[in-house]
């Protein structure tokens, strides 16, 4: 039985020039009998505009740990659903998988646990004709294995953000703000 009642992660993996495929995950991950398996199945069923699905990295292939994902910008096309349910998902599962492997999330605790993601896609990647899907795989996979780190050994750990409080600024604020 996992002792994880519930850990945060999130990530940025920049997009290849030219491409608006960044990546940007939100995970939550916890015991399937606390509140972030309480949370996952309350998403057993759809919203609209922001599709739910199970990871899955291929027909048959659902994820351990199960894991939920959905998106943080509302779906308004079929080629949009497409690149989530496609590319996306398959970069995500694959993450995940490889978590396990690499024992960032410990193999003996993968049916105690569950996760979700929120994904990031940017809406001008479905009506893109150019769009790189490999570029689009590269950033998921990256960002989804970051975000599940950061959310395993907790980071960034608020020293680290003390630390870089007046050194580090939301890209944003760039020229709005004067720290």
């Amino acid at each position: 039985m996992s002792d994880i009642i519930m850990r945060t992660g999130e990530a940025t993996v920049l997009a290849a020039e030219g491409q608006a495929t960044d990546a940007m995950p939100e995970i939550v991950i916890g015991s399937l009998s606390g509140p972030v398996g309480h949370a996952f199945a309350g998403m057993l069923g759809q919203t609209v505009g922001h599709t739910r699905m199970f990871v899955v990295r291929d027909l048959n292939q659902m994820v351990r740990p199960a894991t939920m994902m959905t998106t943080k910008a509302t779906i308004h096309s079929e080629a949009y659903v497409e690149l989530l349910g496609g590319v996306v998902q398959a970069a995500t599962g694959d993450a995940i998988v490889d978590c396990v492997i690499e024992g960032v999330i410990p193999k003996a605790i993968v049916d105690d646990i569950c996760m979700i993601v929120t994904i990031w896609l940017d809406p001008r990647c479905a009506e893109d004709e150019n769009l790189d899907k490999s570029d689009l795989y590269r950033t998921n996979y990256e960002a989804t294995k970051l975000a599940i780190a950061r959310a395993m050994k907790g980071e960034p750990s608020i020293d680290t953000l003390i630390e870089n409080r007046k050194t580090v600024k939301h890209y944003a604020l760039d020229g709005v703000v004067d720290y």
